[in-house]
């Protein structure tokens, strides 16, 4: 029952999204910009500052890190 009502949700999403015109642009768009936000974005503006560390070293540096902006805060 659980699954033919599963079925049921994806053909009825599956045939909006053939039907659609103008929506298949839209979507286009808003894939395009969540692929900008998140991906390109990350590379450029968010580097990653545990990268080459071992375990021990991560922790102490999110140790710090905590410490560090819970006394500035």
């Amino acid at each position: 029952m659980i699954k033919r009502q599963f079925i049921r949700i994806w053909e009825f999403y599956r045939d909006g999204f053939r039907s659609m015109t103008i929506g298949r642009t839209l979507w286009t768009l808003i894939l395009i910009k969540l692929f900008v936000m998140f991906f390109i974005l990350k590379i450029f503006f968010f580097p990653s500052f545990l990268k080459g560390k071992n375990t021990q070293e991560k922790q102490d540096y999110v140790g710090q890190e905590l410490i560090d902006r819970s006394i500035n805060h």
